[in-house]
């Protein structure tokens, strides 16, 4: 089976529009979440987020799309078109490259909005691009229209696992050559009043009423709740021969890939987290790699009292006393959780810190909780080489993902 690189990276984040900027803000342990500004949050009970600032959707869409295409479709094309540039792949058979790209919950917004136009005005007056931007796989089709690629392509719904899934499918689809490249990642939108209104309902979100940037603390015992927030990630995997002989710059190798689902709860953690350490086990067997090789974990990590105890009894199972000698952090705690672009964009820190020898660091980190006791990176990034990083994702519905990455 072909060995697949990654030769392409993008991201739009609350940190940065591009990967660059996103990774130079991590490692400067910078926080993206403040107050919401979309919308009027008055007689909201939780007023903050990690928006995305600045993004023009002119710089990825004719005037007409911008106007018809939902916010998490344009952060799509934004991160992919940057994969895709990133990676320098030309001159390519549209035929043979794949687009794997998910979302959690799609164009939810679009959903609201002409629900309150039928309720309002009529049937009549319903947009007749609704249906078609309002799909979770609206930004995969999408993307196949915007950049001309017409291999496999779908879209991949598993709450906040789907990055990591579709990451890891795609690798998948190139060892077994069913495509020489393919773009994969995930993408959301969904700072909205009702999705806001249902996670407060769920006791889930963080309520920081007067410093925003120390809402989302993993594995603090003050944790309290996640952040929400939005953006995009996309990689580029190929073929590594093909990658080599056409002189492409390789970030990393996606080793090995796992997946399982909790089947206890579709909002709560499985508390002896048996599934994600099924997941973990799954994907280094898969990659061939012995626990001891792994010197990072980017965690899930969303800063929930339960999630949070959970994967860590999950690294411990699975790592065992290596659990203590690995580093682990988490990078929700300066962006927020972006759902399901959250196992994309977390991959690709992942990738970065493989290739920069430098460790994105877990801020707001100041009291330890004695159910949490690994080294989480606190506060300031470190540099430490590393030769394979494990990037985690947990989503509702008890879905699990895992990929495993080893330096180029």
């Amino acid at each position: 089976m072909s060995r697949v690189a990654v030769t392409g990276i993008g991201i739009v984040s609350p940190l940065g529009l591009d990967a660059a900027s996103t990774w130079r803000a991590a490692l400067a342990g910078q926080s993206g979440i403040d107050w919401i500004r979309a919308f009027d949050t008055t007689d909201l009970p939780v007023r903050i987020a990690g928006e995305v600032k600045d993004f023009d959707p002119l710089s990825v869409a004719s005037a007409k799309d911008a106007r018809k295409l939902e916010r998490n479709v344009l952060f799509a094309l934004s991160a992919a078109r940057e994969a895709l540039a990133d990676s320098g792949l030309n001159g390519f058979d549209p035929t043979r490259v794949g687009i794997i790209f998910g979302s959690a919950v799609g164009g939810i917004s679009a959903v609201v909005r002409q629900a309150a136009v039928l309720r309002e005005r009529g049937p009549d007056r319903v947009s007749p691009n609704f249906l078609p931007n309002m799909l979770v796989d609206t930004a995969s089709g999408q993307l196949a229209i915007s950049l001309g690629i017409k291999g496999i392509n779908y879209a991949i719904v598993s709450a906040c696992a789907t990055g990591s899934h579709t990451i890891g499918e795609a690798a998948e689809l190139i060892k077994r050559g069913e495509a020489d490249a393919i773009i994969a990642g995930g993408t959301e939108a969904c700072i909205d009043p009702l999705i806001l209104a249902g996670f407060t309902a769920m006791h889930g979100l963080a309520a920081e009423d007067e410093n925003p940037p120390h809402a989302s603390r993993p594995f603090d015992a003050t944790r309290a709740g996640f952040v929400m927030a939005e953006g995009s990630g996309a990689v580029l995997v190929e073929d590594w021969d093909s990658a080599q002989a056409r002189g492409a710059e390789i970030y990393a190798e996606v080793l090995g890939y796992g997946g399982s689902n909790d089947a206890h709860h579709l909002a709560q953690p499985e508390p002896e987290a048996e599934g994600v350490a099924a997941m973990m086990r799954t994907a280094l067997k898969r990659a061939g790699v012995e626990p001891e090789q792994v010197g990072y974990i980017n965690a899930h990590g969303t800063s929930t009292p339960l999630g949070d105890i959970a994967e860590t009894r999950a690294i411990k199972s699975v790592f065992g006393e290596h659990a203590y000698r690995l580093a682990v952090s988490s990078t929700k705690s300066m962006m927020g959780h972006t759902f399901g672009a959250a196992g994309a964009i977390e991959a690709i820190l992942s990738i970065l810190a493989l290739r920069d020898g430098v460790l994105p660091p877990t801020i707001n980190y100041r009291d330890p909780d004695p159910d949490c006791d690994l080294d989480y990176v606190p506060n300031l990034a470190r540099e430490t080489r590393v030769e394979v990083a494990v990037s985690n994702a947990m989503g509702l519905g008890g879905h699990n993902g895992c990929v495993v990455l080893g330096r180029a």
